[in-house]
């Protein structure tokens, strides 16, 4: 399979994906009630940090990709699993931004439960992309997969960095199990740090066609 089918698909799903985010983003009919009473603030944040990781993993997966020499079944399978999460992000986030709400509105007590099992369920969401991106690094770090392959003296410190972002997630579920906004913090801050955070990765020579525009010579970020 040529490389560039993988990449339009991928990217046709994290559009469709990132562009549902939105339809949450909704408010009832004049009459119902005040506008700034349904302006829930957990509803945006929700769809901010949700935003950001589809964005984060849309860059990410363009800069590893773009180092990929070779597709094979294994790889497609693997990105198919990426994307498996990544369509689930728009239902996770609008489940644990009702839910918070909720919970934090006037009858908040009636909701706890039902909002840590939504708070669990965001975290799984997010530890699955994880996974699958986490998959497809494995993958380009053994053979003669990638235009330039990784040092093997710095393949554990990148797993390390990939794998670190999964162990957040796992905590924040388990949180999320006790005390749902403190987990949400924890995703929260998930997102701000691979913004600003670079973990090597694959890249392409400078000889290579990808490389003239500055694609794969980078370091990519980890979830």
């Amino acid at each position: 399979m040529d490389r560039s089918r993988l990449e339009a698909f991928s990217d046709g799903v994290f559009a469709v994906a990132i562009t549902l985010l939105a339809l949450n983003l909704t408010v009832a009919r004049p009459g119902h009630d005040t506008l700034l009473h349904q302006l829930h603030w957990p509803v945006f944040v929700a769809y901010l940090i949700s935003f950001f990781m589809i964005g984060i993993v849309w860059v990410n997966h363009h800069v590893l990709v773009r180092g990929i020499a070779v597709v094979n079944r294994t790889l497609l399978f693997l990105n198919l699993l990426l994307l498996l999460f990544v369509v689930m992000i728009p239902w996770a986030t609008a489940t644990v931004a009702n839910y918070l709400a909720a919970y934090l509105g006037p009858h908040g007590s009636y909701a706890l439960r039902d909002t840590q099992v939504a708070m669990m369920l965001y975290g799984a969401v997010f530890l699955g992309m994880s996974a699958g991106f986490g998959g497809m690094f494995e993958w380009t770090l053994h053979g003669e997969r990638t235009y330039q392959r990784l040092p093997t003296d710095k393949h554990w410190a990148a797993r390390a960095r990939f794998v670190g972002g999964g162990v957040v997630y796992l905590i924040a579920i388990v949180v999320g199990n006790f005390n749902a906004v403190a987990a949400f913090v924890i995703i929260a801050l998930v997102a701000v740090y691979y913004v600003v955070e670079r973990t090597p990765g694959t890249g392409q020579p400078r000889d290579s066609p990808a490389a003239d525009s500055g694609a794969g010579t980078g370091p990519s970020d980890g979830f």
